[in-house]
Parts: structure tokens; C-alpha cells; sequence
């Protein structure tokens, strides 16, 4: 989405959702349609939906976007799947177990052959523009997991993102004041020294990761897929945010218009994460799950889990 003035991205914030479509479609009708899913971009790049109705069409939703882009906006393939006559999703075949919705069917994205265009294409992240739809028309948690059978009051926690933004990694070591006296849980990939379960590194498979996430009391993570994995499935997720993040979060803000049991804790300067994190601990010898996430309060070893 290009937006030189960031009029796009303060209407996102603000919920101004209207206004952001408005800037979106102007945006697309700027634009040469023979540029449309251009094989010379790399995939993230591209653009996909021509501004046609989905309504009554053979629907092909592509996921050129990261694994969490792609579990936020399938919040509305539900809603798709009752507007259009047909929708395929074709998404990386690990995201597939938690894609299943009713009407909706799956395709293994291969970026080396990918499907042929349908009669309507769109990129996931554009649902929203597309339908009309805001986070508030969707349900929330919109996926579901059976919880893994961890010990009470177990703390996921998540340090790392993807290579291709370092700043949103938090050196582990800073997570050790919330692992110290309590059960915690990486959801990390690599080994860590702190003393948490799966200190060899969280499975590479994203059901059991989704099982993992689900059968936690709480999740404290970077900005990263885990974030919007915890957020879809409804887990109190406490989110670390950088100073200046992308569009999806107002770093003035401790909630989040996305998933109601989000609670951002922003750096104050670039790179201070010992701030946010402080707060995170303090915040913990209070914590109760259900606190402030519009779900009955109750002590962290009485969980219900799902």
C-alpha cells in the first residue's frame, strides 16, 4: 500500500476505516493495470485485487504477505465465503490446519507455480477494502485450537521476529526478570539459556505451535506471526511494540482495534525495551486471566483454557 503522506496509516489507527478504503481505492485506480501480480516483484510486493466485487464470483484469495499478515485478515474468509460463489486460499501449506472455515477450500502456495488467475484475484490483505469490513464486523476469536496439556499458569513467551525487521527482536536476556519464579514457555524456534519449557526451541509446525499458544495462560511477545496467532485465538497477549511500528498498531494506545485481548506495552525511545518490559513484569504480580480483556476475572491457576 503506498501512502507518501501516512494518511493512510492514521486513518488505520484511528479506525477511520472509511477514509482508509477511500485512500486505497484512489490509490488503485492510479495505478497501470498491466503492473497487476507483476512476476518481475518479488511476491510482498505486489498487487492483486483489480477493484472488482467479489460478490458472486469465483473468488482466488493469494497470501503474498508473512504468516501473520495472512492469519490476521483471515478474520474475513468467513464473511467471503457467504458473498462469493466460490473461494480458494492459496496459502503455505503449514498455515493450512488453521485455515479451516466452512465454504472456503486450499491450495498450496508454491511461488514457483502459482495458481492461474480466477475471476476475481485478491492478496489477502486487501479483504478488507474489498468487502467493506472492519475488525468489528468480524468475531473475534475467529481460530480455535485444542489446548496443549501445559501446567497452570504457564507464560508463552516470544523474543524474536523475522529476520527482515531485527528491530523488533528483544534480547532474550531481558526476559529473564519475567521467567524468574515462574512456569514459562518459549515460542521461539531457536535454543535459549533461560529457564523455560522447550528450551531446544518451540516446534517448526504451526499446529502444535497453535496448540501451544492456546494452552497458555498468557502470552508476552514481539511483534511478530506468534502475536496474531495469540490474538486470533482469543489468548491474553501482551504485545511489545516498537516506538514507531507499522500500521497495525498506535503505540499511543494500550489496546488494539484488532483482537480485543491484545495489550500493547511501546517503547518510549527506539530501542528501549527495558521500559516496556519493566512494566510487563510489574504488571504480572497483578495479573489475572481475563483482566481488562472483557472476559470474567479469574485467578491465572483457575484458568479455563481454549
Amino acid at each position: 500500500m503506498t501512502d507518501p503522506d501516512g494518511g493512510w496509516i492514521q486513518a488505520m489507527r484511528e479506525e477511520r476505516y472509511e477514509d482508509a478504503w477511500a485512500i486505497e481505492r484512489a490509490v488503485l485506480a492510479a495505478r497501470d493495470p498491466a503492473t497487476r501480480d507483476d512476476p518481475r516483484l518479488p511476491y510482498h510486493r505486489r498487487w492483486v485485487w483489480d477493484g472488482r466485487d467479489p460478490d458472486g464470483r469465483d473468488v482466488l484469495v493469494r497470501c503474498y504477505h508473512g504468516l501473520g499478515d495472512t492469519i490476521q485478515f483471515a478474520r474475513y474468509l468467513p464473511m467471503l465465503a457467504e458473498r462469493a460463489r466460490s473461494v480458494v486460499v492459496e496459502a503455505p501449506a503449514r498455515l493450512h490446519p488453521l485455515l479451516r472455515f466452512a465454504g472456503v477450500s486450499l491450495a498450496a502456495f508454491d511461488p514457483a507455480h502459482p495458481l492461474p488467475p480466477a475471476e476475481c484475484d485478491i492478496e489477502i490483505t486487501e479483504l478488507a477494502a474489498a468487502l467493506r469490513l472492519s475488525p468489528r464486523d468480524t468475531p473475534c476469536p475467529y481460530l480455535h485450537a485444542a489446548p496443549a496439556p501445559l501446567p497452570d499458569e504457564t507464560i508463552g513467551l516470544c523474543w524474536q521476529a523475522g529476520d527482515w525487521d531485527i528491530g523488533r527482536w528483544v534480547p532474550p536476556e531481558l526476559f529473564a526478570p519475567i521467567a524468574a519464579g515462574r512456569r514459562c514457555l518459549s515460542l521461539v524456534s531457536a535454543p535459549t539459556d533461560l529457564p523455560v519449557l522447550h528450551k531446544d526451541g518451540c516446534p517448526f509446525d504451526l499446529a502444535a505451535t497453535a496448540a501451544m499458544v492456546a494452552g497458555c495462560a498468557l502470552v508476552v511477545t514481539v511483534d511478530t506471526m506468534i502475536a496474531h496467532l495469540a490474538g486470533a485465538l482469543g489468548r491474553p497477549t501482551w504485545l511489545l511494540v516498537k516506538a514507531a511500528p507499522d500500521w497495525r498498531w498506535d503505540p499511543a494506545r494500550r489496546d488494539s482495534g484488532w483482537y480485543p485481548t491484545v495489550r500493547l506495552y511501546a517503547q518510549p525511545t527506539p530501542g528501549d525495551w527495558e521500559t516496556p518490559l519493566a512494566a510487563i513484569t510489574r504488571d504480572l504480580n497483578l495479573f489475572r486471566e481475563g483482566d481488562n480483556h472483557g472476559q470474567p476475572a479469574q485467578p491465572v491457576g483457575a484458568r479455563l483454557l481454549g
